[in-house]
């Protein structure tokens, strides 16, 4: 092989580097989203900026492994270790975007407009939670009201978007005066108004019901479900406000 060959497979490998797509790093922001107003909720290192529902800090069982925030309980685990994780600031009109991983079975949530207060001993007596949810596994999977991706209890999904467990998938929730609008994987899923009559209607027929602050808050923190079942992965968690 002489010099000249040697040269142009150098120039064609060079030109294929310099002209292939920059992979984001995991837990950034890109210049355009910070000119749009992203926000990273979780910087891949620590837990800074969340704690655990009406605690001061982050239960033991919410850890960071891999530049993802990781539930890990076991059955030695307390409440106090895994209560769900929350957002320190509180948000009313956003767009959030997340992805997260699950562990076989596993059952969790993101929840939104969570009004914490000792009178609430639980993040979901106020704040609607969109569900994750082994598709592989039941009960919740059974049914269209609390499958994956549903506004659980209160709006169906038809089709999911996310496959097994043990891979990535991205969801996201955009709450704007009122509309609500739920996102897996790029597909809508869920289309809503809050707070208006037929709201109301919805709540009065299901568990809600008897927990007078769900679903009524116009302002509130996010939160991760760590009460259920299994272990899982939160990575990439950023938001707009609107």
């Amino acid at each position: 092989m002489n010099i000249k060959t040697i040269i142009a497979g150098l120039t064609v490998i060079i030109f294929y580097i310099a002209c292939s797509p920059k992979v984001q790093e995991q837990n950034t922001l890109t210049e355009q989203e910070q000119k749009d107003g992203w926000k990273l909720l979780f910087n891949g290192k620590d837990l800074t900026g969340w704690h655990s529902y009406l605690q001061k800090q982050p239960g033991k069982s919410w850890q960071v492994e891999d530049g993802a925030i990781y539930l890990n309980k076991d059955s030695n685990s307390v409440y106090e270790d895994f209560a769900d994780l929350t957002s320190d600031e509180e948000f009313e009109n956003f767009d959030l975007k997340l992805e997260f991983k699950t562990d076989t079975c596993a059952n969790s949530g993101v929840l939104f407009y969570v009004h914490e207060a000792p009178e609430y001993q639980n993040t979901w007596e106020t704040g609607p939670e969109m569900q994750i949810d082994d598709v592989v596994c039941g009960p919740d999977h059974l049914s269209k009201m609390n499958r994956m991706g549903t506004l659980y209890d209160l709006y169906p999904v038809d089709s999911e978007y996310v496959g097994s467990s043990g891979k990535w998938y991205q969801y996201e929730i955009i709450a704007n005066n009122g509309h609500l609008q739920l996102f897996e994987e790029g597909h809508k899923v869920v289309d809503a108004t809050m707070w208006d009559d037929h709201w109301k209607e919805l709540i009065a027929a299901v568990k809600f019901k008897d927990m007078p602050g769900f679903g009524t808050f116009k302002k509130g923190h996010i939160a991760f479900q760590g009460t259920e079942n299994g272990k899982i992965w939160f990575r990439n968690i950023k938001i707009k406000q609107l």
